[in-house]
C-alpha cells in the first residue's frame, strides 16, 4: 500500500513512517497540509494518515478541502490527541473513515489501514485467493498450491498491488509509484521487470501478464491452478 502520512511531530512522524515501512508499506511523510496537498497532486495514494494538530490550517480544515474541492476519495484515518467525543464526531463528519487516538500502536494502525483497504477495494476476506494462489495481508504470507512462497518485500508489494486490482491493467509508471516512495534514491531502470520475472519464477509463469506497450496485469485465475 502507498501511504501518505501528515504529522508535524518529527519524532512521531519518523516512527510512523519507519514502522509502516517495516510491515511492507511504501510511505511518504510530510509535516504540513500544504506539502501533503502537493503530494496528492503528484501521487496516487491508497490511504492517508492525518494528524489534526498541524501548523497553519489544521488537519480538519485540510480534510474538508480535500473531500470538498478536490473530491478526494481515498480512505483517511485521523490520528490525534483530541479524544473528546465531539472531536471524533466532527472528524468523521468532515470525511474521515477512521479515528485513532494517540499514543498509538503501529500494529493497531497497520490493522486499521488494512481494514480500510479491504472496504475500499471490496476485498473483505482475511485471505485473498486467485486460482491456486492465496495471500494473507495481515501476515503477508503467500501460498501457491498450499505451499509457502518466499518473496522479497518489493515482490510482495507488487503481488499485493496486482491482487488489489485483479481486473486492471497497470502501467509501469503506476506500479513503480506503488513500489518506491519519494525517499528512494531511484530504482534501477529494469527493477520492475526483475520483480515481475521473480514472481513468475517463484510462483507461476502466468501469475503476471505483460501487455506490451501498456503494462502488466494479474494472470487469469483459471490459468493459475
Amino acid at each position: 500500500m502507498r501511504l501518505l502520512i501528515v504529522e508535524d511531530d518529527a519524532q512521531l512522524g519518523e516512527a510512523l513512517a519507519a514502522g509502516l515501512r517495516q510491515v511492507g508499506h511504501t510511505v511518504d511523510w510530510f509535516r504540513d497540509g500544504a506539502q501533503a496537498d502537493a503530494a496528492l497532486d503528484a501521487t496516487d495514494y491508497d490511504a492517508l494518515v492525518l494528524d489534526l494538530g498541524l501548523p497553519g490550517a489544521d488537519g480538519m480544515e485540510w480534510l474538508r478541502r480535500w473531500r470538498g474541492k478536490r473530491n478526494l476519495a481515498l480512505p483517511v484515518l485521523i490520528l490525534t490527541a483530541r479524544d473528546g467525543v465531539e472531536q471524533r464526531i466532527a472528524g468523521l463528519d468532515a470525511g474521515a473513515d477512521d479515528y485513532l487516538i494517540k499514543p498509538i500502536s503501529i500494529d493497531e494502525l497497520a490493522a486499521r489501514l488494512r481494514a480500510l483497504l479491504r472496504r475500499a477495494t471490496g476485498r473483505t476476506q482475511e485471505v485473498w485467493t486467485h486460482g491456486a494462489l492465496s495471500y494473507e495481508p495481515a501476515t503477508r504470507q503467500v501460498l501457491w498450491r498450499g505451499a509457502p512462497v518466499r518473496l522479497t518485500g518489493r515482490e510482495l508489494t507488487l503481488l499485493e498491488v496486482l491482487l488489489m486490482h485483479p481486473q486492471r491493467v497497470l502501467s509501469k509508471a503506476q506500479l513503480r509509484e506503488k513500489l518506491y516512495d519519494w525517499d528512494d534514491a531511484g530504482p534501477e531502470s529494469n527493477a520492475l521487470e526483475v520483480h515481475v520475472h521473480n514472481l513468475r519464477r517463484k510462483i507461476h509463469p502466468g501469475v503476471v501478464r505483460t501487455l506490451h506497450g501498456v503494462g502488466y496485469a494479474l494472470g487469469a485465475a483459471e490459468s493459475l491452478t
